[in-house]
């Protein structure tokens, strides 16, 4: 390791930056300038003026700006959305007509994580007065959301966010319910995510930017970039988002910071040394979920550590490169993402999860001098920083993915019997299209899948308990009865409609609990029932006979279990529930037949 001259760039200077910046400011800067920017960033608003900067941009350029409400949290708060368009077309389905690009900035979703929100209405201001992204808005319209959790962010406090360099107060990680948003966008429990995700509908953005800081170790550099499509997805798209991303990291670069392209967690928590690897989140996160649709999504973590004016340069830069890269490419990405909506995914290998290969990288990371000591406290080995002494780190990057988990889409689509038909309300929240069985069909070529087995986790997670199941499709006739919900695979959405219904995927409806019941047994039978029982298949069935006989002889476990003893005997009975671990949800190889729908039949959106 060698060291390194310590960051020019502190809380002091940005503290006498901010307030040079305010007391030369005009009287339209003065109006619309934050907390933050006020207190040279040692602390930041309430959202009582998060309401009134909405109002205030709204009066003060009524042609390029409306201020709207998207949404109610359980508390009763407006979610608030700040529309920025130079044509000053605020109406969604016809910026839409229009063709214009749509960029959506979302702060918040971790209310302690508040730099998005700062940034953003300082980006804002700028670039209403001309200051910055000159004649962007001539190109795209603007959808910034400065808090995404309104309740969390209320619950204010010094402590909510121990391992941060200030403000000085912050709002709390998760919602009123206690549910954490960004666990949230694939199952879309909260009425805050039903309300974005009714907002991501309506705009379709083709950027979608979420604001956070990481919490982690000590190092000096201050943010990281990643986004999906790049390592997964559409491949022509991933191909233009590693573009992306290698531009955005280039601006901040050029505005002195050091920003990362992976997400700076240690393979082995607390231990530098381990390295990093980029991944494929699961779509319960924003990035892997907006990617599914099609569209480019942008993860910013600035770093915890760093000082609060600090974070907010970095963000309001990140803010800066994307804007004006969606207005110079925001067509050629629209182009890519309608091809990618047209592309047929119908009987094609489709990834549902994502895992490191062992290919790895050594890469000089800038880091603080560290020792590992054993802490008296709590016994283990613990990290300490010294930052006034820059290292490089020379550790490994794991620097690709694979598929982990590999489906084939359906030919045709998948089908919701009527029993299940109350979660379409769930998956047209996602945008997906749907329609309604009116007539009944019966004998259609088609798979279902059983599980080989059903694992819940041990404990809860965001109000669920999940479900990881095994097994395989197999062909089987299946019978589409009136009621039932026919989902196709022909549609934009179709990566997103296999990851909620795929069984193995990680966030599908089944492994966040949703078909529980399919997987549970119902009924059984008494032990001294299934004695006779198996006496007599033992005695009238020399296949069962030979079976139970080689099981005895080489599972030992099996052997010394009189519960499964029993149960062999009792799943090949008649009595057995045919329909144990049976998923009820089908998939059909063909698109759904005509006649087993009305003419007057519509889109359920």
């Amino acid at each position: 390791m060698r060291a390194l001259q310590p960051p020019v760039i502190g809380a002091t200077l940005f503290a006498l930056l901010a307030a040079a910046s305010v007391q030369s400011a005009s009287k339209i800067d003065l109006a619309l300038t934050t907390d933050a920017e006020r207190s040279g960033y040692q602390r930041t608003g309430d959202y009582n003026e998060v309401m009134q900067l909405c109002a205030d941009f709204a009066a003060h350029y009524p042609k390029s700006v409306s201020c709207v409400e998207f949404g109610r949290t359980p508390q009763g708060r407006a979610m608030l959305a700040l529309v920025v368009a130079g044509d000053g077309e605020f109406d969604a389905a016809r910026t839409r007509a229009l063709g214009r690009q749509v960029v959506l900035l979302q702060g918040g979703i971790h209310a302690g994580e508040i730099d998005g929100k700062d940034a953003g209405f300082r980006y804002l201001r700028d670039l209403l007065t001309g200051r910055v992204s000159r004649d962007a808005l001539k190109q795209l319209t603007i959808v910034f959301v400065p808090v995404f959790n309104v309740d969390g962010h209320e619950r204010r406090g010094r402590w909510n966010r121990p391992n941060q360099n200030g403000p000085e107060e912050t709002g709390w990680r998760v919602t009123a319910q206690n549910l954490n948003l960004n666990r949230d966008y694939a199952k879309a429990d909260a009425p805050e995510m039903r309300a974005m995700l009714a907002l991501l509908n309506a705009w379709d953005p083709i950027l979608y930017a979420d604001l956070h800081v990481t919490d982690g170790a000590q190092f000096e550099h201050d943010i990281s970039i990643t986004l999906e499509p790049s390592l997964s997805g559409d491949t022509s798209m991933a191909s233009a988002g590693r573009r992306l991303q290698q531009d955005i990291l280039a601006h901040l670069t050029r505005h002195g910071s050091l920003p990362v392209p992976f997400y700076p967690a240690f393979l082995v928590d607390d231990d530098p040394a381990t390295g990093f690897a980029v991944a494929v989140a699961p779509p319960r996160f924003s990035t892997t979920y907006y990617s599914l649709r099609n569209r480019y999504a942008v993860l910013v973590e600035t770093h915890s550590w760093k000082p609060y004016g600090q974070r907010v340069e970095a963000t309001y830069r990140t803010i800066e490169a994307m804007v004006d890269l969606a207005a110079r490419d925001g067509g050629n990405w629209r182009e890519l993402a309608y091809a990618a909506d047209a592309r047929a995914l119908a009987g094609q290998q489709v990834p549902l999860s994502y895992e490191n290969t062992k290919h790895s990288t050594m890469i000089d990371f800038r880091g603080y001098a560290y020792s590992r000591t054993p802490s008296e406290i709590s016994g283990a080995l613990m990290t300490h920083y010294d930052p006034s002494s820059p290292q490089i780190w020379h550790v490994p990057l794991l620097d690709e993915v694979k598929p982990a988990t590999v489906e084939t889409a359906p030919g045709g689509g998948y089908l919701l019997p009527e029993t299940y038909a109350g979660l379409a309300d769930r998956l047209a929240a996602h945008g997906l299209v749907m329609r309604t069985v009116t007539h009944g069909c019966s004998g259609l070529a088609g798979q279902r899948f059983r599980a080989d087995s059903a694992q819940w986790a041990s404990t809860a997670l965001e109000g669920h308990v999940p479900l990881t199941v095994t097994g395989s499709w197999e062909n089987a006739s299946v019978d589409a009865a009136a009621g039932a919900i026919f989902l196709p695979i022909a549609q934009p959405a179709a990566r997103l409609a296999m990851a909620l219904l795929e069984p193995r995927a990680p966030d599908s409806l089944v492994s966040w609990g949703f078909f529980d019941s399919a997987f549970e047994q119902k009924e059984y039978m008494e032990a001294y029932v299934a004695e006779k029982v198996a006496r007599e298949m033992l005695a009238n069935d020399p296949q069962v006979r030979d079976a139970f006989n080689q099981r005895l002889a080489t599972d030992a476990a099996f052997r010394s279990n009189p519960a499964a003893r029993l149960d062999f005997f009792y799943r090949r009975h008649a009595a057995w529930d045919k329909s144990m671990n049976l998923y009820p949800v089908a998939r059909i190889n063909s698109p759904l037949p005509v006649e087993c729908l009305a003419e007057s039949n519509t889109s359920r959106q």
